[in-house]
């Protein structure tokens, strides 16, 4: 396996850059830069030289011996200082070497899971650590890659291999009398499993939604404060404000952090009947985007007469707008009342989200449906009294299922989707 090397930090002017390199000639190639170099696991000062012998920089030098690194190689880390020019020139000497190349998007961490330092979904959890915006974000990140889904998996898994064991002993003894009946205890621990796996999937969107963020339709009639509000809560001019009706035609977005929660406020055309073909395609694409949205707050203009709006949507949150006229409600021109608009978003959506789901990626989604799939086959069976083998036969489906969750079978088909979303350096 070739020797890698890549720039670990963001690329930029900083106080530090930590410059990675892994493989097994990773001693070989810091030597050539910094002369001997510290003990397993220590670190060391040491001034780095190019092939010519000029110093390009002092670094801090620190080793790590296979297997105890992330990458479970040789891998020497070189924390240099942040120039961007210091940062080519130990690139430029790491390469010169002619023993190591420039590492590939998620290179690193691939290796790590190759050689057993990290299963497949501790490097789903490392990706969403490193993209992790909020509070909510970094601790599901965090529980991921910490291994909440092995320890998910293995404890369903001694579940189902227990009761593979004894349904496969009832074969083995197919001609003799088995000792003790194994049916209350293989019904119970396919049940058990079956629950278990029905928890992770009732709690799914909520998860998924906490890594991939929600979104969250601010509509109304045209001038009811929608531009104002998102205004209020981006703390800047996003949206141009003005009293002429139909102003905003395209559809606006303000990413926050709300409560540990990552939001996007979308804010788009008023809903209204018009002749102006450019509005009216405005206020199908609010109506289209609103009704796929998580959550649609309705503002109604607070001076307005007559019967109160009617959006054609299903509404979550209602509020009435331009306190600062009439005394009454919110408004995104002062701040009144947008502290409790922000506070009654969170709490709706912070309800959808399950403390204890590991369960945030699509593909841990679908590989749990197949596993309850083959378990409710093997629970059919085993009720209807149909053979043992048959009854085998799906609990090793439904094995296989649960290891591909944490990459224990052959995952080679995910493998490029996942690693193609690092950055190089990690």
């Amino acid at each position: 396996m070739q020797t890698i090397f890549a720039l670990a930090t963001a690329r930029g002017k900083s106080g530090v850059a930590v410059l990675r390199i892994s493989g097994p000639e990773a001693h070989e190639v810091a030597r050539r830069l910094s002369g001997d170099l510290p003990g397993p696991g220590r670190f060391a000062l040491r001034a780095l030289r190019d092939a010519a012998g000029a110093v390009l920089d002092e670094a801090l030098v620190l080793r790590f011996d296979a297997p105890r690194s992330f990458t479970g190689e040789d891998t020497v880390e070189l924390q240099t200082h942040g120039s961007i020019a210091v940062i080519r020139a130990v690139e430029a000497a790491i390469a010169a070497t002619g023993l190591a190349r420039m590492a590939e998007p998620g290179e690193f961490t691939r290796r790590a899971l190759l050689n057993g330092n990290l299963d497949l979904a501790q490097v789903e959890g490392l990706s969403d650590l490193i993209a992790a915006e909020t509070e909510g974000q970094r601790r599901q990140a965090q529980s991921l890659f910490t291994g909440a889904m092995r320890n998910f998996v293995e404890d369903t898994r001694r579940d189902l291999l227990r009761a593979a064991a004894l349904i496969e002993a009832t074969i083995d003894f197919a001609d003799e009398e088995v000792p003790v009946d194994v049916s209350p205890e293989v019904g119970a621990l396919i049940n058990g499993v079956i629950a278990a796996i029905d928890g992770q999937l009732s709690g799914f969107d909520g998860a998924e939604k906490l890594r991939a963020g929600f979104e969250v339709a601010i509509v109304g009639p045209p001038n009811a404060g929608k531009s104002t509000l998102l205004n209020r809560i981006a703390g800047r001019e996003i949206a141009i404000t003005s009293e002429i009706a139909g102003t905003t035609r395209d559809i606006l977005e303000v990413r926050v952090d709300l409560q540990g929660l990552p939001v996007t406020f979308l804010d788009m055309a008023g809903l209204r009947e018009s002749e102006d073909r450019l509005e009216q395609i405005g206020v199908a694409r609010a109506r289209e985007r609103a009704a796929a949205a998580d959550l649609r707050i309705l503002l109604q203009d607070g001076t307005a007469q007559g019967a109160p709006f009617e959006p054609g949507l299903e509404i979550d949150l209602t509020y009435r707008t331009k306190a600062d006229l009439t005394g009454v409600g919110v408004s995104g021109l002062t701040g009144d009342g947008v502290d409790r608009i922000l506070s009654d978003v969170a709490d709706r959506l912070a309800g959808r989200v399950t403390e204890g789901t590991v369960a945030s990626h699509d593909r841990h989604r679908q590989a749990m449906q197949m596993a309850r799939g083959a378990l409710a086959c093997a629970e059919s069976a085993f009720t209807a009294g149909e053979g043992a083998e048959i009854i085998a036969y799906h609990l090793r489906d439904g094995l296989a299922a649960l290891d591909s969750l944490i990459g224990r079978v052959d995952v080679e088909a995910v493998l490029g989707e996942i690693f193609a979303q690092f950055c190089i350096g990690k």
